[in-house]
């Protein structure tokens, strides 16, 4: 895929580029700010009209409000979340919702954001859909948001949430990537039947297709731990014992067929079957890794290393 077409996001009239900018990382407060702001500036000059934010991600809302202040909010579209900041974690109730977004913008230094999304809920997904969902219907009403959407993990939530008829866009992360396309049969096409933008994140799997070698004693340390339930938003994450090993069977055939493995992991998820009507969010942490990011996405691979692929692991390219 060496062009990043334009994309839409259902019935939201966004057209963003196919690979948004995720600033998870970019709010790690231990990092200097100016390096955040570079980092979405330079994304921003090479094309990316989509920025991804959040109240849980340290220091990220903050840091994107610099980075978009003097003319530079008016070149992409922004989204951020509720019900995930640390003040009022998972709690969806009004108060918090009301709290929450006038301090997204706030420190998004803007009066408007494209989209917001109910962020996260683990277990219950009725409660996020009542006071949290009316609040973002009437924010939208009243013009301060644009359109409404959902990120979580679990597909029953993003059916039930799109069952509301309330939902533009929904978010799945880890859930269409080399090591797993489960989403594929589930939300895609209830999202695709209703409109709805999609937008698939962590096409890296938080790092265990990124390029470095993954650390299979660190899959054996988990493994020997006491016992844990994972919640639902790690399970075949980068602390699932299970994947690791699957992870590194696929890295150490890239190796020794000369190929990046974040290369085929991009394009694969760029490549997902949303029929144009659906993003990729991925998230560096410096500029170094945004322009990684940038080239593995539009770099040109030849078919016969897809096919390799397929033939070795059994996923499908659709090239």
């Amino acid at each position: 895929m060496p062009n990043l077409e334009i994309r839409r996001l259902g019935r939201t009239e966004m057209k963003p580029k196919a690979l948004g900018l995720g600033c998870g990382y970019l709010g790690d407060p231990r990092r200097p700010d100016e390096e955040a702001v570079a980092t979405i500036r330079a994304a921003i000059k090479h094309g990316i009209n989509f920025i991804d934010t959040s109240p849980e991600y340290g220091v990220s809302e903050y840091r994107v409000g610099l980075a978009l202040a003097e003319g530079w909010r008016e070149k992409i579209y922004l989204q951020t979340k509720v019900g995930s900041h640390p003040r009022f974690l998972r709690d969806f109730s009004k108060e918090a919702t009301i709290w929450s977004l006038e301090n997204s913008f706030r420190l998004l230094q803007t009066d408007y954001v494209d989209s917001v999304l109910i962020h996260g809920p683990r277990y219950d997904i009725e409660t996020p859909l009542g006071a949290c969902l009316d609040t973002l219907v009437d924010w939208k009403m009243k013009g301060r948001i644009g359109n409404i959407g959902i990120g979580v993990r679990q597909h029953e939530f993003h059916c039930r949430a799109i069952e509301t008829g309330e939902m533009d866009i929904v978010l799945s992360f880890l859930d269409y990537t080399l090591l797993s396309q489960s989403v594929a049969e589930t939300t895609i096409p209830l999202a695709l039947k209703n409109d709805i933008g999609i937008i698939l994140a962590s096409p890296l799997s938080g790092s265990l297709l990124a390029g470095p070698e993954p650390d299979v004693q660190r899959a054996k340390d988990l493994s020997s731990g006491p016992d844990r339930i994972l919640p639902p938003s790690l399970i075949g994450g980068p602390t699932d014992p299970d994947v690791l090993p699957y992870a590194h069977k696929m890295w150490q055939w890239c190796k020794e067929q000369d190929l990046n493995i974040r290369d085929l992991a991009l394009q694969f998820v760029l490549n997902a079957p949303v029929e144009g009507n659906g993003i990729v969010l991925s998230g560096p942490a410096n500029q170094k890794e945004f322009s990684e990011i940038y080239a593995s996405a539009t770099k040109k691979i030849p078919e016969n290393s897809w096919q390799g692929f397929e033939a070795a692991f059994g996923v499908n390219f659709n090239y």
